[in-house]
Order: C-alpha cells, then sequence, then structure tokens
C-alpha cells in the first residue's frame, strides 16, 4: 500500500491538471470574421514600378512566367476598382515563380493597413498561386494588431490588366478569422 504522502501529491497533481485544462479550454475572447473586398493597383514597369523582379536563373528572362524568378512586391491597396479610390493599405512581400512550367508562384506577402479602421495592423498571406488562373486561393496564416491570431483564406483575381503600360488591378477577397 502506498503511503498518505504519495495519494495526496498525486491527488494535488490530478487537480492542478485539471484545473489547467479548464483554465486553457476556457473561452479567452469570441472569435470574429471579418470579409474585406480590396483592390491591389498592380505597376511592374516604369519609374513607378510597385512589383519589381530582384533575382532569377542567370542568363534566362526575369518574367512572371520564368521559373526561379523572385520578385518584391509594395502594391497600394485601395477601396475601390479606381487607382483614385481611397488608399486605406499596402500589400509589401515576395513571390517566387515556383514550377518549372511558370504555371504556379510561392506567395508571402503581407497587407499592412493605413487606414483609421485598421491602422497598423496587418494580414499574413502565404501559399501556392496557380497564377494561370482565373482565380487564385492562398491561406491567410497569421496577423499582428486587430487581427492577431488570424487564419483564413484570401482570393486573388486580376480584374483588369494593360499590358502596354504593365498596370493590372487585382480585385483581393479577404476571410479571417481572430479573436
Amino acid at each position: 500500500m502506498a503511503p498518505k504522502s504519495i495519494t495526496r501529491a498525486t491527488k494535488l497533481c490530478l487537480l492542478l491538471l485539471v484545473t489547467m485544462f479548464i483554465y486553457s479550454s476556457a473561452e479567452v475572447g469570441q472569435l470574429k470574421e471579418t470579409n474585406m473586398t480590396l483592390y491591389l493597383q498592380d505597376r511592374s514597369a516604369g519609374p513607378n514600378a510597385t512589383v519589381v523582379p530582384v533575382t532569377g536563373i542567370p542568363g534566362r528572362l526575369w518574367t512572371f512566367s520564368s521559373f526561379g524568378t523572385m520578385f518584391c512586391s509594395d502594391d497600394p491597396i485601395t477601396v475601390g476598382f479606381d487607382k483614385t479610390s481611397a488608399q486605406i493599405g499596402r500589400v509589401q512581400g515576395i513571390f517566387v515563380t515556383s514550377a518549372l512550367d511558370g504555371s504556379s508562384t510561392h506567395v508571402s506577402v503581407s497587407i499592412v493597413f493605413t487606414n483609421a479602421t485598421y491602422n497598423g495592423s496587418t494580414i499574413q498571406i502565404q501559399g501556392a498561386s496557380r497564377q494561370f488562373e482565373s482565380v487564385r486561393e492562398v491561406a491567410v496564416v497569421g496577423g499582428t494588431g486587430i487581427f492577431r491570431y488570424a487564419r483564413g483564406y484570401a482570393t486573388f483575381e486580376t480584374i483588369y490588366l494593360d499590358t502596354l503600360i504593365s498596370y493590372a488591378v487585382i480585385r483581393c477577397n479577404v476571410t479571417v478569422l481572430y479573436y
């Protein structure tokens, strides 16, 4: 038979474990969902370019469909389609053409908000983007500020493209869950 002190210690440990489980299971905040539509004003050439190639395979042309090409992006985000609509933030990050046939890029970008509602908050987006599909879906993997502990998904859809001036408008629909 075990001494009473071991039995009491075992009971105390069990009580402590149950208390920790209840505390960790307690609701720390109400899970919120936000859906938003953003417009990325994307310029890939000229003096005001917001997307530029930064490296690629030596001796090959660095294009969006060239395997191994890495781009850096700092696109303005507006509330509407028109480039003169109110700017609410920027999409900043990198993407790499990661499929040998050029059909996919790996995206790692942050939506950085500058508007009054979400100022200073960010949403982190990462994943494979099938760039020749009309709608591309990637994961929301985190966030800061209001969007701390964010998770969800984002879709990108090129809704306007002018190849002569290397300008595109990309609609981004974001569904994000956060506390």
